[in-house]
């Protein structure tokens, strides 16, 4: 069977990303660089540089230092040529930030407020919001490449439509509801897979895996080969529902009893500080005993979780959320905890690690959606 043959434009995109994603990944080259890197003749590599220079999305301005002649012009990428915003809603916040095109996040708007999806004041704030960080991070309107809107619920595969919103009632919302005071391109997004995508964007140690989002709601991601997987019906990764308490399990807010959201939401730990999850990490280096107690059945549930994801999946486990944020100091514990229902030779400290994102992950993942296919499509 012969191969489908490509087409001469789809050959020239593709050298045009290649020696975008060279100047991006090595931020400062020579055109005789990106020649010997990418085995590319030297008129195709200053034809894509011309047409990236006039696009405004690298830079010219430097030169390379040579021993001796001419110095050679450096060619340098610049992170602002576009720019995308993330919102979080979260049950008593308002996150808003900006990313530049590295995944930098270079604005933040945060604000205590009330979720609630019916209340228009409340819809005209996250326009706010979103407006603010715009001017924040000095976004012009035509490098504004959209605004994702990250929700802690299941969301269509075209980004329109939450399809299950029963941790804060919101099932049906529409994205054209949600986002009726922010006047650009925008699209919903699964928290989980958004505070996932964050993770491995850009981070090439994570081929396969799943990231677990411990906030106040349990969620997961299930990651292959550098994507992340929906499911056939958007509902992949919902480790949350999880059932791991067969009998005499609390009741969780999907109705059933048992689930992992029910031991392992942060919730389960800043009840005991009046919802302040950085206080109950305080008291728990301190040596209270009541967070250490509530801190050892945590980590149990949270073993078997992870032993279990990794069973299915064999790849990298990242520990991220609220709880993700704090957990640095007791990965060691958490490994060990793991490695006893371990029936396989390799440890868990061999892929079990820590969330890179400590705060904003989710929001910076729904920007990051948009950034992908700004690069995709360059």
């Amino acid at each position: 069977m012969s191969k489908e043959k490509i087409s001469p434009n789809e050959i020239k995109l593709k050298n045009r990303q290649l020696i975008y994603q060279y100047v991006r990944k090595n931020n400062s080259v020579s055109k005789q660089d990106i020649v010997v890197a990418l085995q590319l003749s030297l008129p195709t590599v200053t034809q894509n540089l011309d047409y990236l220079e006039k696009q405004k999305l690298i830079d010219t301005s430097c030169k390379i230092k040579n021993t001796g002649g001419r110095n050679a012009t450096a060619f340098t990428y610049i992170k602002n040529a576009k720019m995308a915003i993330g919102v979080y809603s979260t049950v008593n916040h308002i996150n808003a930030v900006a990313v530049d095109l590295s995944g930098m996040v270079t604005g933040v708007v945060k604000e205590k407020r009330r979720f609630n999806l019916d209340d228009d004041e409340y819809l005209k704030r996250i326009g706010e919001a979103v407006e603010e960080v715009k001017k924040q991070a000095n976004i012009l309107d035509e490098d504004l490449l959209g605004v994702g809107i990250a929700v802690p619920g299941l969301v269509s595969d075209d980004g329109e439509t939450v399809l299950y919103g029963m941790t804060l009632n919101f099932t049906g919302k529409t994205r054209e509801e949600i986002a009726k005071h922010i006047p650009y391109n925008s699209r919903l997004v699964h928290d989980s897979y958004a505070a996932g995508y964050a993770e491995i964007w850009n981070d090439h140690r994570v081929k396969n895996g799943f990231y677990i989002s411990l906030s106040n709601s349990v969620g997961g991601s299930v990651i292959i080969n550098q994507s992340i997987y929906e499911g056939d019906t958007q509902k992949g990764g919902e480790i949350g529902h999880m059932l791991v308490v067969p009998k005499g399990g609390k009741r969780c807010y999907c109705g059933r009893t048992g689930c992992f959201d029910t031991v392992c939401s942060a919730c389960m730990l800043d009840q005991y500080t009046d919802g302040n999850l950085e206080k109950f990490f305080v008291l728990l280096k301190e040596g209270d005993k009541t967070a250490a107690q509530l801190w050892d059945e945590y980590l149990d549930y949270l073993a078997i979780a992870v032993y279990n994801m990794r069973i299915l999946f064999d790849g990298v486990i990242i520990v991220g959320g609220y709880v993700g944020a704090y957990i640095g100091d007791y990965m060691e514990d958490l490994c060990d905890r793991v490695d006893q229902y371990n029936p396989f030779s390799d440890s868990a400290r061999d892929y079990l690690i820590q969330c890179r994102y400590k705060r904003e992950a989710t929001a910076a993942g729904a920007a990051i959606f948009f950034i992908d296919d700004f690069l995709n499509s360059i």
